[in-house]
């Protein structure tokens, strides 16, 4: 099969975009189109000779993860798929229909019933994003997962399948930071936390490391999250 050339991927692109069409007078049919058009080419320059990549963000409650997951969704541009904006709303309802709380994360309903569900959601929204050569970090805790090295392995599997790159970040802190960060944000959901904060510790392993290849942010007394922070507003004017 001959190589494709540049110029008939562009033919073929803005024959694809040319099936927008107005719905309405009030939309701009030749601006989206040329949106998109800019997109796909900035796309294909960046992404020329590369694979996609899947970058796993995980950490305890309070520990920064969501924070540098968000720094790296800017510095990259690649999307944020957190485990909490995509499933919390549902999860919350299903708890109460199941003769639960909607704020529970800690018994034996939601370990059993709801969070394999979670995980699976998130993990097939990054499957989608991925199909379609678009790098994706993922933000959740991640604890349960990254402590099987049999399903590392299976995501490592699966990833080479589709020739994606992996990365696996663990975000690491103190107790004392998390309990500080936990208690800004307020969460309804960490209100057993709260209240139950050394029977909490007791639950965890604050020297857990991810099962095979990973990588590590010591995020003890808020230092990267405070770098990044520096980081963006260095580069804020380069829209940052």
């Amino acid at each position: 099969m001959s190589e494709t050339r540049p110029s008939d991927q562009l033919e073929a692109v803005r024959a694809a975009l040319g099936s927008i069409r107005e719905g309405t007078d009030d939309v701009d049919g030749e601006d989206l189109r040329n949106r998109l058009l800019g997109a796909w080419r900035a796309h294909s320059e960046w992404t020329t000779g590369q694979s996609p990549s899947v970058v796993l963000v995980g950490g305890f409650a309070g520990s920064g993860k969501s924070e540098f997951a968000k720094f790296l969704g800017r510095l990259t541009g690649w999307p944020i798929l957190d485990k909490d904006s995509l499933t919390r709303p549902l999860v919350d309802q299903l708890l109460v229909a199941l003769g639960g709380e909607a704020n529970d994360r800690s018994s034996e309903l939601y370990r059993e019933k709801i969070r394999p569900l979670e995980y699976r959601c998130l993990m097939e929204a990054a499957w989608d994003n991925v199909d379609c050569g678009v790098s994706t970090i993922l933000d959740a805790p991640f604890v349960s997962e990254f402590s099987q090295a049999s399903w590392m392995q299976r995501f490592h599997n699966r990833c080479k399948s589709k020739r994606v790159s992996v990365a696996t970040i663990w975000v690491e802190c103190d107790p004392d930071s998390m309990r500080e960060y936990i208690e800004f944000r307020g969460a309804a959901r960490d209100s057993w936390k709260m209240e139950a904060w050394e029977e909490y510790l007791a639950t965890i392993d604050l020297e857990m490391r991810p099962q095979g290849p990973h990588f590590v942010v010591n995020n003890r007394l808020g230092a990267a999250i405070a770098m990044a922070d520096q980081a963006r507003d260095v580069l804020s004017g380069g829209g940052l």
